[in-house]
Order: structure tokens, then C-alpha cells, then sequence
């Protein structure tokens, strides 16, 4: 403890004090508790300003009448002054106040030469403000045996302010706080009880009425446990804020908790729905009294919290009364626990208004009615237990009889659905024949339809070197006779004719122009070899995308049926469309080698025809991008065509849809590729923006377990 010692002289001109220092109370050290409260002599500081040096030298002090000196409510600052002379064997005893609601509280201990600050202490200033300050209102006095000394006490609150003062000898007090304590703990740990028993209740029976009663519990019990002083001292001692507040708002959020367990408790609805209307109302009312405390104005929320609760909790009672005459079981136990509660508070508040004597038993009145409040509840959640179980029985009789009836309808109409199902069945096989047919056929037409733009493509394309064959082979034909010609004619020529002979060989050479035939032939061979190749190529092209060899799970090189697509696609689209391809390296892919093809060459096509869809001058752009990732490989088809809506969209995988004129598409394009990428255990995403471009990422797994193969 810090102490402070002034010299009188020094500060009052070497002068003792001469005022009166209040009543003398003798303490001997027998009397267990001693109450010094009708021996104070009372100052009020209504601007909260004086010193204490000003309240001792004041002559405005008035004698108290009470044993609890009760000050009411006010922002004024209190001083309490009263003498004590020690004739007990010990120096030592303890000053308590016995009352944890204060603000400000400030001891002084005056003897005449001297003064000793004991505590600057109260729930308004942090727990270290004041070195030396107990945590409870708990002050040791040094006054040697046979001497006197005056007590000096400043308290302020903005509650209800209430001074016990009490003076007991060193073991007494060890052994009331001891007993304060073990009361304390036996509290909570009955409430602690309740609280876990009825959670687990909770969790068996999903009754909300259960988790409202533990919250309730849990608030009522905080609330208590900030009466006496336990919250702010040891639960939340640094949160000066919420200590100031800490009973009122508990306070509140108490009485709306056990509203609220009213009203599912006792189903207020249904027994007392005049009263229970008006709820919402109080809610509102509780609301703004802890706005109003804790942010505006703390006395007048503090007077409003006195009166909203004490009406509240008539209001509660009049809900309850009214829910048992209408005949509510669990009203009983409301209306009994809630009766205990309150007279506890009644007594509570008596001894507080010294209307009761300052004992043990009336200091725990409160806690003791919540205490048996909390206990008659927890029966009355008991006893709802056998209600929901006899309701359930009764419901389980009824639900037995009606399912015995049930039973014999159902047996009665079984004949009856038999005969229909068995005709509906065969409607519905001849149907799902039908639906199977039709599908066929419009699957075939999206594929001829595929194949004849395809076809007009190719045959172009093919027709080119074709040509390049067709119109060598006249010069080709020429160009050999005239060669076997001259070459007959060497053959036939004797040696001795050698001269003359080869005289006109080499003029009928000049003649033919047999030279610039043989090298003529070198160029039409090298055409005819460039237009065989590129019909080569062209028939490798189709037969790569095609497949139709390969109806079986393979290994297969993406980046060869993309580069495949893309050929046959270009005879089509060559010079219209700025198509890039980056297919770096790829890892085989087991699949279905064809019907990959036909979802790239549906993807591809889509994409080509957006990007021409464009009217604003925009190069069409289509781009194809592929890679892998852990145990799949990802292909990504992007242009920057017409995009689409978010309704189409959400449509464009739907079998028939199609947003192309009537004639132009069958709208199952698309269907066939999700289906396709469905069986091969894929995954298709689509990212559209209308009027900025579309891309389609295709991924596909590069294994297939043994499950998905049997699937496929």
C-alpha cells in the first residue's frame, strides 16, 4: 500500500485540526461485524469538487440516521467522516464496504499530527490508477492499541449509492470473506449445473426452450456475480468501461433473456397472445434504457433501468398468471421460480433501504432467489420433458391408427395402381422407343450436317492438286513420246551409218526441242509429287480426325487432333480468320480419340463462325492454348466474337437449343460435346462477355481409374 503522509503543521500552519471529526465508534475487537453507519457524519459535495483537507475543515456535515447510509442517486460526491478508538489487544483491523457499485471511492485515515491515504479506489478508475488500492473494498487500519484516529471516506456513483461500512478484527474478516467466497462458489457452481444439464438436454431434444434457459442462466448468473463484485475485481478488472456498466446492462440483458425463455416456455403465443403482443414493444423499450445508460446520460439511464425493470418484471408476471388461468402446465413453475426471484430481490432491496438488518442471510437474498429460481425452472424443463413424451405416445397411437387405415386404402388401391402402371409402363416403353429413334436420327443429321461442311471444304482443297495432276499429264505424255522418239532412233542406228545418222538425230533434237522437254519433266514431276503430298496430307487429315478405327480407350496426342481439325477447317476458313495455336508439350491423354475430335471440331467451328459474326471491323481472332496440370490436361479455345448473354449461357449445353436462324443449326452441338466430356469424366467451363469474346476451357483427366472405364 502506498502511503501518503503530510504533516499538518506543515500544510495548516502547524495547526491541528480543530473540526469535529463525527462520532466516536469503540472498537474492542469482540463484536464479530461492527456497524458503523449511524455513527458517520454525512457532507455532500454537489460539484464533486472539495479536497479532502476542504471536507474536513467543513461545518456542513449532518449526522446519519441509518445503518447502510442510503445517498440515493446524484452526481454529487458524498464524505463520511467518523472517529475510531481502538481498545482491542491488535493494532490491526479491516474497514470494509461492502458495497461494489461505487465509482470513486477514496479512504483516509487522519491522525492528529498526520495523514495516511489508504485507497484511491472505485469502478471508474483503471485497476493500477492508484497503487496500494485493494481490489474489494477492503481497507486495513493501523491504529495502535488505545489511540484514536478519524476515517475520512469520499464515495461517488452514478447508481444507487449505498455505504456499508462495517469494522472487523483481522480474523473475523479472513473468515467472512472465506464464508463469502465458499457462498460464491457454491452459487455458481449450481447454476453451472443447471446450465450444463440443460445443454445436454438441449442437444438431445433440439427444444430451444433448453438454449434459451442456459443463456438465461448464464446472464443472470454474470449479472450476480457483478453485485458482488466478483466481475469487476477479478473477471474483467482492466475493462473500466464495462465495469461502471457491467450490473446494469447484465441487468437488462437478463430481463430480456428471460423473456424470451417466457415466451417459448410457456408459449405466451398461444395462452396470453393480448400480453404477448406488446413484447416487441418492452424489447424496444429495455433497448433504449441500455443505449440511453451506457452512451447518453448514465443517471437518467440508471433511473430508467429501475423503472423499465421493476414494470418489466410485473408486465412478466401478469404474462404468466394469465398463460396459467388459460391453462398452461409450465406456467406453474414459471409463476413459482419467478415469485422466488423476485422476493428475493424485494428482500435484497430492504435490506439496501435499511427496511432489513444488515445480516448474511439478507446480503444473499438475491442470489439465493436466482439460485431457486434457476432450480424450479430447471423442473419445469423437466416436467416438459414428460408432456413432449406423453404427446408423442398420443401422436405415435394416432399415427399407428393411421397408418392401420392407410394400410387398408393402400392394399384396396394397389390393385387398381397395378393395372395403370403396367399400361403407363407400356406407354412410356413405346415412348422412350420413340424419344430413342428421334434422337438418333437428329444426332445422324447434326453429324451429316458437320460432314457436309466439311465435305465442301475438302473437295476444294482436294481438287486443287488434283488439277495440278490432271493438267500435267497431256505435256507429261507429249514430252515422253517425243523422248521414246529420238531414243527409237539411236537404238535403230548401225555403226556404219553412225555419221550421217547422227547428224540428223541431233537436228531432229533441235527440231523436238528435246532438251527443254526434259527439263520440262522435272518440273511437271515435281507438281505432280507436290499435289500428291498435299492429298495425302488432306486424306492423313480426315482419317486423324475421323478415328473411325478406334472405338476403345487410347493414349492420344491432343495436339495432333487439334492440328488435324485445323486443317480440314481451313479450306473454309483460310484468309478469313487469324487462328493461333500454342501447343506446347502435352502428356498422351486416354480417351476416345474420335469423339475428342468431334468436340474440338464443334468448339473450333463455334468459335470461327463468333468471331465472323463481328460487323465492327475487328480482325477475327480464334486462339487455342493448351496445358497440364497434375493429373489433367486443360484446352482453352478463345475468340473475340459476338460472345453471349447470361441467359444463353445458362441454356447453350441444352439438347436443341441453338441461337443460329431456323435451318442453320440443330442445337445439338453443343449437348454432344457436354456429353462427350461427361463420359470422359471431364469438366467444361464457359466465360462470356456479350460483345467482347468467349472462352472455352475443356479439362480432362490424363488416366482413367478402372471405375470411370467401366462407366465409360
Amino acid at each position: 500500500m502506498r502511503i501518503v503522509v503530510f504533516g499538518l503543521g506543515m500544510l495548516l500552519g502547524l495547526c491541528p485540526f480543530t473540526t469535529a471529526a463525527g462520532s466516536e465508534v469503540v472498537f474492542d475487537g469482540h463484536t464479530s461485524s461492527l456497524s458503523v453507519g449511524r455513527s458517520c457524519e454525512i457532507l455532500r459535495d454537489e460539484r464533486a469538487s472539495m479536497t479532502w483537507k476542504q471536507a474536513m475543515l467543513s461545518k456542513a456535515y449532518q449526522p446519519s440516521d441509518q445503518n447502510v447510509p442510503n445517498l440515493g442517486i446524484s452526481s454529487s460526491a458524498y464524505w463520511l467522516m467518523f472517529t475510531v478508538r481502538n481498545t482491542s489487544a491488535d493494532d490491526r483491523m479491516f474497514l470494509t464496504v461492502d458495497h461494489p457499485e461505487i465509482d470513486e471511492l477514496d479512504l483516509y485515515l487522519v491522525f492528529p499530527q498526520r495523514m495516511v491515504v489508504l485507497a484511491k479506489a472505485g469502478q471508474a478508475r483503471p485497476p493500477h490508477a492508484a497503487p496500494g488500492s485493494p481490489k474489494e473494498y477492503a481497507f486495513n487500519l493501523d491504529i495502535p492499541t488505545s489511540t484514536s484516529a478519524t476515517i475520512l471516506l469520499r464515495a461517488r456513483s452514478n447508481k444507487q449509492l449505498q455505504i456499508p461500512l462495517h469494522l472487523t478484527s483481522v480474523q473475523e474478516f479472513h473468515l467472512v470473506r472465506a464464508l463469502k467466497y465458499l457462498a460464491v462458489g457454491g452459487y455458481v457452481g449450481i447454476m453451472l449445473v443447471l446450465a450444463l444439464y440443460n445443454l445436454f438436454v438441449f442437444f438431445s431434444t433440439r427444444d430451444a426452450s433448453y438454449l434459451i434457459y442456459v443463456l438465461y442462466i448464464l446472464c443472470i448468473t454474470l449479472a450476480q456475480l457483478t453485485f458482488f463484485g466478483i466481475g469487476q475485481f477479478y473477471l474483467w478488472p482492466e475493462l473500466t468501461w464495462w465495469s461502471q456498466r457491467a450490473s446494469v446492462m447484465l441487468t437488462l440483458l437478463s430481463a430480456l433473456a428471460a423473456s424470451t425463455f417466457m415466451r417459448s416456455f410457456i408459449n405466451t403465443r398461444s395462452y396470453a397472445p393480448g400480453l404477448d403482443k406488446w413484447l416487441p414493444a418492452w424489447y424496444g423499450f429495455l433497448s433504449l434504457t441500455a443505449v440511453v445508460y451506457a452512451f447518453v446520460d448514465p443517471l437518467l439511464g440508471y433511473q430508467l433501468d429501475q423503472v423499465a425493470t421493476g414494470a418489466f418484471a410485473t408486465y412478466m408476471f401478469a404474462t404468466a398468471m394469465a398463460s396459467y388461468r388459460n391453462g398452461s402446465r409450465p406456467a406453474v413453475f414459471f409463476l413459482l421460480a419467478w415469485s422466488m426471484f423476485l422476493v428475493g430481490v424485494v428482500l435484497y432491496v430492504m435490506k439496501d433501504a435499511d427496511l432489513l438488518p444488515y445480516t448474511t442471510m439478507s446480503v444473499y437474498t438475491m442470489p439465493i432467489g436466482s439460485a431457486l429460481e434457476g432450480i424450479l425452472l430447471s423442473f419445469g424443463l423437466a416436467d416438459r420433458i414428460n408432456i413432449l413424451r406423453r404427446e408423442k405416445e398420443q401422436s405415435q397411437e394416432q399415427a399407428l391408427a393411421i397408418s392401420i387405415e392407410n394400410e387398408r386404402i393402400i392394399r384396396e388401391q394397389n390393385v387398381l395402381l397395378e393395372e395403370k402402371v403396367e399400361q403407363r409402363t407400356h406407354d412410356l416403353r413405346e415412348s422412350n422407343e420413340h424419344l430413342k429413334r428421334t434422337q438418333t436420327q437428329l444426332v445422324n443429321a447434326e453429324k451429316m450436317a458437320s460432314l457436309g461442311q466439311l465435305t465442301a471444304g475438302i473437295a476444294h482443297e482436294i481438287n486443287n492438286p488434283i488439277n495440278f495432276i490432271t493438267s500435267n499429264i497431256q505435256p507429261l505424255r507429249r514430252n515422253i513420246t517425243e523422248i521414246v522418239e529420238v531414243m527409237q532412233e539411236y537404238r535403230a542406228m548401225r555403226p556404219e551409218e553412225a555419221g550421217e545418222k547422227l547428224r540428223q538425230l541431233k537436228e531432229r533434237e533441235r527440231q523436238l526441242g528435246i532438251g527443254e522437254s526434259i527439263d520440262e519433266l522435272d518440273d511437271i514431276i515435281g507438281s505432280i509429287s507436290e499435289g500428291s503430298k498435299r492429298t495425302a496430307e488432306i486424306v492423313r487429315g480426315l482419317r486423324n480426325f475421323s478415328r473411325l478405327d478406334e472405338d476403345d480407350l487410347k493414349e492420344s496426342d491432343l495436339r495432333e487432333g487439334i492440328n488435324s481439325t485445323l486443317a480440314l477447317l481451313a479450306p473454309q476458313f483460310r484468309d478469313k480468320v487469324e487462328i493461333k495455336a500454342e501447343l506446347g508439350d502435352l502428356p498422351l491423354v486416354e480417351c476416345f480419340p474420335g469423339k475428342i475430335n468431334q468436340v474440338l471440331m464443334n468448339l473450333l467451328t463455334n468459335a470461327i463462325q463468333a468471331s465472323l459474326a463481328r460487323t465492327d471491323g475487328i480482325t477475327p481472332k480464334v486462339e487455342v492454348t493448351v496445358g497440364f496440370e497434375d493429373h489433367t490436361v486443360q484446352v482453352v479455345i478463345a475468340d473475340n466474337g459476338i460472345g453471349m448473354s447470361a441467359e444463353t449461357q445458362a441454356r447453350m449445353f441444352d439438347p436443341f437449343f441453338t441461337t443460329k436462324p431456323v435451318g442453320e443449326g440443330t442445337g445439338l452441338g453443343l449437348a454432344i460435346v457436354y456429353g462427350i466430356i461427361q463420359d470422359h469424366h471431364g469438366d467444361i467451363q464457359v466465360d462470356s462477355v456479350l460483345g467482347e469474346g468467349t472462352s472455352v476451357r475443356i479439362s480432362l483427366p490424363i488416366r482413367h481409374t478402372q471405375d470411370n472405364k467401366q462407366r465409360a
